[in-house]
């Protein structure tokens, strides 16, 4: 669910701009909006304060009859929202000022479809592009949020199952390495070696008939039978897959 507020003290243009959003919706059946309409900056920044609220992506009209768009934007940054900002002005004579909250984009008025649905789909593309680096698994007591690329190796300890990261950090996990790999599968750095290991391909410093050696050193020995289609593997990724 992709969250996008608007923000426009005027009710044809609030309008309007819904409208193009349900339209984008309905030509992207894989896309799923779920917007917000706000009539002032004042009411956006009150659903922010008590309720902790960050869409993914804010269209916010600069030219608001009791506020200052851009205003606004610096009282939300002030707060750490990350949202993206897309301003929405009759003017583009505060683009320094936009930069300076890290706008995504302007859209001049009248906002034309073909304008917003671009801007649409590369911030859809990016986040989905966000989305695929991390991983949101079930640890002791809790859910972590994982970057794949801290991932080195993952290892089975009894019913559950050790994720070793990058900075040395261990996690113990109450899946499946079925489960585990069925995640990582997507990712082509990620090896399954035997029944009790998942490797990053990215973080093997040598392979050889009895075991890979994986950075900071760590010895994994190689089940019987299995060298050869690992070697293969390593290649592929090396050679092929880059």
């Amino acid at each position: 669910m992709y969250k996008v507020a608007l923000c426009d003290d005027e009710a044809v243009h609030l309008e309007n701009l819904r409208d193009m959003l349900d339209m984008y919706q309905e030509q992207r059946p894989d896309c799923e909006l779920e917007i917000e309409c706000f009539a002032s900056a004042e009411a956006l920044l009150i659903r922010v304060r008590e309720q902790d609220y960050e869409p993914h992506l804010l269209l916010l009209d600069i030219y608001l009859q009791k506020e200052f768009g851009i205003a606004a934007a610096k009282e939300l940054r002030s707060m750490g929202n990350k949202s993206q900002i897309v301003f929405i002005t009759s003017s583009q004579d505060h683009a320094l000022e936009a930069y300076r909250v890290q706008a995504a984009q302007y859209l001049v008025k009248p906002v034309k479809e073909e304008e917003l649905f671009q801007i649409l789909d590369r911030l859809l593309q990016e986040e989905r592009r966000e989305t695929l680096r991390y991983l949101v698994l079930r640890t002791e007591g809790r859910v972590s949020r994982v970057a794949i690329d801290r991932i080195v190796f993952c290892e089975a300890q009894g019913k559950n199952q050790k994720l070793h990261l990058a900075d040395g950090e261990e996690l113990l996990l109450h899946m499946t390495m079925t489960e585990i790999f069925g995640l990582l599968s997507d990712y082509p750095q990620f090896v399954k070696v035997g029944a009790s290991y998942i490797v990053n391909l990215d973080c093997v410093v040598s392979l050889n008939a009895r075991k890979l050696v994986i950075e900071p050193e760590t010895n994994i020995h190689l089940p019987r039978g299995s060298y050869q289609p690992l070697k293969e593997r390593y290649f592929k990724y090396y050679c092929d897959d880059r």
